[in-house]
Protein backbone atom coordinates (compact mmCIF):
# COMPACT_ATOMS: atom_id res chain seq x y z
CA UNK A 1 0.00 0.00 0.00
CA UNK A 2 1.19 3.54 -0.73
CA UNK A 3 0.61 6.73 1.21
CA UNK A 4 -1.52 9.77 0.44
CA UNK A 5 -0.94 13.07 -1.34
CA UNK A 6 -2.33 16.33 0.10
CA UNK A 7 -2.46 19.24 -2.34
CA UNK A 8 -3.32 22.86 -1.52
CA UNK A 9 -3.86 24.78 -4.79
CA UNK A 10 -2.22 28.17 -5.24
CA UNK A 11 -4.23 31.02 -3.75
CA UNK A 12 -6.58 28.66 -1.89
CA UNK A 13 -5.01 29.38 1.45
CA UNK A 14 -3.23 32.64 0.94
CA UNK A 15 0.11 31.47 -0.45
CA UNK A 16 1.74 29.30 -3.06
CA UNK A 17 0.67 25.76 -3.89
CA UNK A 18 1.73 23.08 -1.41
CA UNK A 19 1.95 19.34 -2.02
CA UNK A 20 2.67 16.95 0.86
CA UNK A 21 3.17 13.18 0.77
CA UNK A 22 2.40 11.02 3.80
CA UNK A 23 3.30 7.39 4.35
CA UNK A 24 1.19 5.02 6.47
CA UNK A 25 1.08 6.26 10.05
CA UNK A 26 2.21 9.79 9.21
CA UNK A 27 0.15 12.87 10.04
CA UNK A 28 -0.23 16.43 8.79
CA UNK A 29 -1.86 19.26 10.73
CA UNK A 30 -3.77 22.06 9.01
CA UNK A 31 -5.10 25.41 10.13
CA UNK A 32 -4.26 29.11 10.34
CA UNK A 33 -1.20 28.37 12.45
CA UNK A 34 0.93 30.72 14.54
CA UNK A 35 4.40 30.95 16.07
CA UNK A 36 3.21 28.80 18.96
CA UNK A 37 0.90 26.56 16.89
CA UNK A 38 2.86 25.32 13.87
CA UNK A 39 0.97 23.56 11.08
CA UNK A 40 2.21 21.78 7.97
CA UNK A 41 -0.70 23.00 5.81
CA UNK A 42 -1.37 26.70 6.43
CA UNK A 43 -4.82 28.10 5.60
CA UNK A 44 -4.74 31.89 5.92
CA UNK A 45 -8.35 32.72 6.73
CA UNK A 46 -9.71 34.37 9.86
CA UNK A 47 -12.55 31.84 10.08
CA UNK A 48 -10.11 28.93 10.34
CA UNK A 49 -8.83 27.85 13.76
CA UNK A 50 -5.12 28.07 14.53
CA UNK A 51 -5.15 24.27 14.68
CA UNK A 52 -8.17 23.28 12.61
CA UNK A 53 -7.60 19.60 12.02
CA UNK A 54 -5.33 16.68 11.29
CA UNK A 55 -5.01 14.14 8.49
CA UNK A 56 -3.58 10.71 9.19
CA UNK A 57 -2.59 8.20 6.51
CA UNK A 58 -3.25 4.50 7.16
CA UNK A 59 -2.49 1.40 5.11
CA UNK A 60 -5.61 1.53 2.94
CA UNK A 61 -7.41 4.86 3.62
CA UNK A 62 -6.99 8.14 5.48
CA UNK A 63 -8.61 9.70 8.51
CA UNK A 64 -9.70 13.26 9.20
CA UNK A 65 -9.86 14.77 12.68
CA UNK A 66 -11.86 17.99 13.07
CA UNK A 67 -10.25 19.91 15.94
CA UNK A 68 -12.59 22.91 15.61
CA UNK A 69 -15.04 23.41 18.45
CA UNK A 70 -17.67 25.10 16.27
CA UNK A 71 -17.28 24.37 12.53
CA UNK A 72 -18.06 21.20 10.62
CA UNK A 73 -16.00 20.24 7.54
CA UNK A 74 -17.17 18.72 4.27
CA UNK A 75 -15.29 15.99 2.40
CA UNK A 76 -16.55 15.89 -1.18
CA UNK A 77 -16.02 13.22 -3.81
CA UNK A 78 -15.36 15.30 -6.98
CA UNK A 79 -15.52 12.10 -9.05
CA UNK A 80 -18.97 11.08 -7.78
CA UNK A 81 -22.54 12.25 -8.19
CA UNK A 82 -22.52 14.82 -5.40
CA UNK A 83 -21.28 12.42 -2.71
CA UNK A 84 -19.93 14.02 0.44
CA UNK A 85 -19.33 13.42 4.13
CA UNK A 86 -19.76 15.93 6.93
CA UNK A 87 -17.21 15.69 9.71
CA UNK A 88 -18.72 17.43 12.78
CA UNK A 89 -16.75 19.55 15.27
CA UNK A 90 -14.41 17.63 17.61
CA UNK A 91 -14.76 14.39 15.59
CA UNK A 92 -11.52 12.41 15.73
CA UNK A 93 -10.24 9.92 13.15
CA UNK A 94 -13.19 9.93 10.74
CA UNK A 95 -12.37 7.34 8.01
CA UNK A 96 -12.67 8.75 4.47
CA UNK A 97 -13.57 6.17 1.78
CA UNK A 98 -13.09 8.28 -1.37
CA UNK A 99 -10.04 7.73 -3.55
CA UNK A 100 -9.92 11.42 -4.43
CA UNK A 101 -11.38 13.98 -2.03
CA UNK A 102 -11.86 17.71 -1.63
CA UNK A 103 -11.86 18.94 1.97
CA UNK A 104 -13.94 22.12 2.26
CA UNK A 105 -13.77 24.43 5.28
CA UNK A 106 -16.08 27.33 6.19
CA UNK A 107 -14.43 30.67 5.45
CA UNK A 108 -15.05 34.38 4.94
CA UNK A 109 -14.03 34.11 1.28
CA UNK A 110 -16.38 34.36 -1.69
CA UNK A 111 -15.13 31.00 -2.93
CA UNK A 112 -14.85 27.92 -0.67
CA UNK A 113 -11.58 27.27 1.09
CA UNK A 114 -10.48 23.76 0.17
CA UNK A 115 -7.62 21.37 -0.43
CA UNK A 116 -7.38 17.98 -2.13
CA UNK A 117 -6.41 14.56 -0.81
CA UNK A 118 -5.43 11.61 -3.01
CA UNK A 119 -6.05 8.43 -1.03
CA UNK A 120 -3.92 5.30 -0.71
CA UNK A 121 -4.06 3.03 -3.72
CA UNK A 122 -7.39 1.17 -3.83
CA UNK A 123 -6.60 -2.48 -4.53
CA UNK A 124 -8.81 -4.65 -6.75
CA UNK A 125 -8.88 -8.37 -7.44
CA UNK A 126 -7.84 -9.55 -10.87
CA UNK A 127 -11.25 -10.13 -12.57
CA UNK A 128 -9.87 -13.30 -14.17
CA UNK A 129 -8.67 -14.80 -10.90
CA UNK A 130 -11.70 -14.69 -8.62
CA UNK A 131 -12.47 -17.43 -6.11
CA UNK A 132 -10.28 -19.38 -3.74
CA UNK A 133 -8.81 -18.24 -0.44
CA UNK A 134 -7.60 -14.66 0.06
CA UNK A 135 -4.00 -15.87 0.19
CA UNK A 136 -4.32 -17.54 -3.22
CA UNK A 137 -6.04 -14.68 -5.01
CA UNK A 138 -4.27 -12.50 -7.55
CA UNK A 139 -4.38 -8.70 -7.29
CA UNK A 140 -4.17 -6.30 -10.20
CA UNK A 141 -0.69 -4.81 -10.61
CA UNK A 142 -2.03 -1.33 -11.36
CA UNK A 143 -5.33 -0.44 -9.68
CA UNK A 144 -6.80 2.46 -11.62
CA UNK A 145 -10.35 3.75 -11.50
CA UNK A 146 -11.43 4.38 -15.08
CA UNK A 147 -14.13 6.80 -13.90
CA UNK A 148 -11.61 9.05 -12.09
CA UNK A 149 -10.25 12.33 -13.41
CA UNK A 150 -6.66 11.10 -13.16
CA UNK A 151 -7.50 8.30 -15.62
CA UNK A 152 -9.02 10.86 -18.00
CA UNK A 153 -5.74 12.81 -17.82
CA UNK A 154 -3.85 9.59 -18.57
CA UNK A 155 -6.00 8.89 -21.64
CA UNK A 156 -5.40 12.43 -22.91
CA UNK A 157 -1.65 11.93 -22.51
CA UNK A 158 -1.77 8.65 -24.45
CA UNK A 159 -4.15 9.84 -27.19
CA UNK A 160 -1.53 10.85 -29.83
CA UNK A 161 0.09 7.39 -29.75
CA UNK A 162 -3.24 5.57 -29.87
CA UNK A 163 -4.56 7.61 -32.79
CA UNK A 164 -1.38 7.93 -34.88
CA UNK A 165 0.52 4.72 -33.94
CA UNK A 166 3.80 6.60 -34.23
CA UNK A 167 6.20 8.25 -31.75
CA UNK A 168 5.22 11.87 -31.17
CA UNK A 169 5.91 14.43 -28.48
CA UNK A 170 4.04 13.83 -25.24
CA UNK A 171 1.23 16.39 -24.76
CA UNK A 172 2.16 19.28 -22.50
CA UNK A 173 0.14 20.16 -19.43
CA UNK A 174 -1.55 23.15 -21.17
CA UNK A 175 -2.42 20.86 -24.10
CA UNK A 176 -4.07 18.38 -21.73
CA UNK A 177 -6.03 21.23 -20.09
CA UNK A 178 -7.25 22.36 -23.51
CA UNK A 179 -8.05 18.79 -24.63
CA UNK A 180 -10.26 18.16 -21.58
CA UNK A 181 -11.92 21.57 -21.62
CA UNK A 182 -15.70 21.22 -21.45
CA UNK A 183 -15.67 17.54 -20.54
CA UNK A 184 -19.14 16.54 -19.36
CA UNK A 185 -17.88 14.81 -16.21
CA UNK A 186 -15.87 17.81 -14.99
CA UNK A 187 -17.79 19.90 -12.46
CA UNK A 188 -15.14 22.62 -12.63
CA UNK A 189 -12.58 23.28 -15.40
CA UNK A 190 -9.25 21.56 -14.91
CA UNK A 191 -6.36 23.94 -14.30
CA UNK A 192 -2.73 23.35 -15.22
CA UNK A 193 -1.85 22.81 -11.55
CA UNK A 194 -4.67 20.29 -11.16
CA UNK A 195 -3.47 18.35 -14.21
CA UNK A 196 0.09 18.38 -12.86
CA UNK A 197 -1.17 17.04 -9.53
CA UNK A 198 -3.01 14.21 -11.31
CA UNK A 199 0.16 13.35 -13.29
CA UNK A 200 2.20 13.30 -10.08
CA UNK A 201 -0.40 11.01 -8.48
CA UNK A 202 -0.31 8.66 -11.46
CA UNK A 203 3.48 8.52 -11.52
CA UNK A 204 4.18 8.35 -7.79
CA UNK A 205 1.23 6.43 -6.40
CA UNK A 206 -0.70 4.56 -9.10
CA UNK A 207 2.03 3.45 -11.53
CA UNK A 208 4.91 3.73 -9.03
CA UNK A 209 7.38 5.28 -11.45
CA UNK A 210 10.61 6.58 -9.95
CA UNK A 211 11.60 10.21 -10.40
CA UNK A 212 14.04 11.04 -13.26
CA UNK A 213 17.69 10.78 -12.31
CA UNK A 214 19.81 13.62 -10.87
CA UNK A 215 21.40 14.28 -14.26
CA UNK A 216 18.09 15.66 -15.58
CA UNK A 217 18.71 19.13 -17.03
CA UNK A 218 16.10 20.89 -14.94
CA UNK A 219 12.58 21.03 -13.62
CA UNK A 220 10.98 21.17 -17.09
CA UNK A 221 13.00 18.14 -18.22
CA UNK A 222 12.01 16.21 -15.10
CA UNK A 223 8.35 17.03 -15.69
CA UNK A 224 8.60 15.92 -19.34
CA UNK A 225 10.38 12.74 -18.27
CA UNK A 226 7.63 11.92 -15.79
CA UNK A 227 4.90 12.38 -18.41
CA UNK A 228 6.81 10.26 -20.94
CA UNK A 229 7.37 7.50 -18.38
CA UNK A 230 3.66 7.47 -17.46
CA UNK A 231 2.62 7.22 -21.12
CA UNK A 232 5.23 4.56 -21.89
CA UNK A 233 4.15 2.26 -19.06
CA UNK A 234 0.42 2.76 -19.72
CA UNK A 235 0.83 1.80 -23.38
CA UNK A 236 3.26 -1.08 -22.88
CA UNK A 237 0.99 -2.85 -20.40
CA UNK A 238 -2.27 -1.99 -22.14
CA UNK A 239 -3.55 0.10 -19.24
CA UNK A 240 -4.92 2.55 -21.80
CA UNK A 241 -6.22 1.26 -25.13
CA UNK A 242 -8.07 2.67 -28.13
CA UNK A 243 -11.38 1.82 -26.47
CA UNK A 244 -10.62 4.37 -23.75
CA UNK A 245 -10.51 7.20 -26.29
CA UNK A 246 -14.31 7.26 -26.07
CA UNK A 247 -13.89 8.82 -22.60
CA UNK A 248 -12.46 12.00 -24.14
CA UNK A 249 -14.62 14.84 -25.46
CA UNK A 250 -14.88 15.05 -29.27
CA UNK A 251 -11.93 16.66 -31.01
CA UNK A 252 -12.65 19.99 -32.74
CA UNK A 253 -12.66 18.39 -36.18
CA UNK A 254 -15.28 15.90 -34.96
CA UNK A 255 -17.71 18.58 -33.75
CA UNK A 256 -20.42 20.10 -35.91
CA UNK A 257 -19.53 23.59 -37.22
CA UNK A 258 -21.97 25.36 -34.89
CA UNK A 259 -20.29 23.75 -31.82
CA UNK A 260 -16.81 25.01 -32.72
CA UNK A 261 -17.65 28.60 -32.09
Amino acid sequence: MSGIVVHLPEGNGGGTAVTLRLGPGERVRFGRGSATTPVELRLADEAVSRLAGEIRATDDHWQLSNLSATHGYLVENPEGAGEYLRVPPRRLGAPIPFEFSRVVLPSRRETPLSFQVFAPDHVYLDPHAAGGSWESRTLTAYSLDETATYFLVLVALCEPWLRDSSPVAVPTTPQVVERLRGHAAARTPLTARAVSAHIDYLADEKLRIGAPGPDAAGRADRRNGKREAVVGLALKFGIVTEEHLALLPPRPEQQPPEARG
